[in-house]
């Protein structure tokens, strides 16, 4: 992990927490992170839309930023059920999550899309956190180089510079099933992403790369270690923070 840029440690809870556990859970990171200030890295929770608001009270001025896990591309409008970017800023937030690949997959979102979104997020003023990945059928069919150069070609926001954007590699097949890259793999993908930003983003030397696919205490400090990866998006390991707080540490 390189020591020029501060590293990022974000938690995505998905669709889980309810406002008291939740509540609990957060209160012990914020109070450790108290306890560690000025800290060597930024930490983000991105919690369900419902708790944003709450999250966001509780983690004032504790060195803990709370995001959203999505927005719609759009300001406001007739769209049932969907969040804009301006009114996670609204709720508190200062990131937003765009493209995850339970996103991707599970609501077919295209690189245009994620595009869209992504901007959105820097029309309202959040740090648009970009997620891309190959699933398992492309890394067998030797893809996924070209995959996640694709994707991070197309789902960029026009006007990302280090300040206002973060890319996350997550490799689809790795999410939630215990199974990681090796630490190669990981270095190879993120020298890739790196290469791909030159010419896309402005300072994209500076810009935070994240390594996101079954990250938790026991392989955090090995995944952290290497070139290019500036931190890590959480998954599971981010709902305790007896199980966030070890990884946190590796960036501190």
């Amino acid at each position: 992990m390189s020591k020029s840029v501060t590293p990022l440690i974000a938690g995505n809870w998905k669709m889980n927490g309810l406002a008291r556990e939740s509540a609990a859970e957060l209160t012990a990171l914020v109070e450790r992170m108290k306890a560690v200030a000025p800290a060597a890295c930024d930490v983000l929770i991105c919690p369900p839309a419902t708790l944003v608001r709450e999250m966001a009270t509780l983690a004032e001025g504790s060195g803990v930023a709370i995001g959203g896990q999505d927005c719609h591309a759009n300001e406001s409008g007739a769209h049932t059920g969907d969040i804009s970017a301006e009114m996670l800023k609204d709720a508190g937030a200062t990131y937003c999550l765009v493209g995850h690949s339970e996103r991707r997959t599970d609501h077919g979102e295209s690189n245009d899309t994620v595009k869209a979104k992504a901007e959105a997020a820097l029309r309202a003023g959040l740090i648009a956190v970009v997620c891309v990945g190959e699933t398992l059928d492309e890394r067998e069919q030797g893809r996924t180089l070209d995959v996640i150069a694709e994707q991070v070609t197309h789902s960029l926001p026009s006007g990302a510079t280090a300040a206002n954007t973060v890319v996350a590699y997550e490799p689809v097949w790795a999410i939630g099933t215990g199974k990681t890259p090796t630490p190669a793999d990981v270095a190879e993908v993120h020298a890739h992403i790196r290469s791909t930003l030159a010419g896309k983003a402005d300072a994209s030397d500076a810009m935070r790369i994240l390594y996101g696919g079954s990250v938790k205490g026991s392989n955090a400090a090995e995944l952290m270690a290497l070139e290019n990866v500036n931190g890590g998006l959480v998954g599971g390991a981010s709902l305790k923070a007896a199980d966030f707080w070890p990884i946190v540490e590796t960036g501190l």
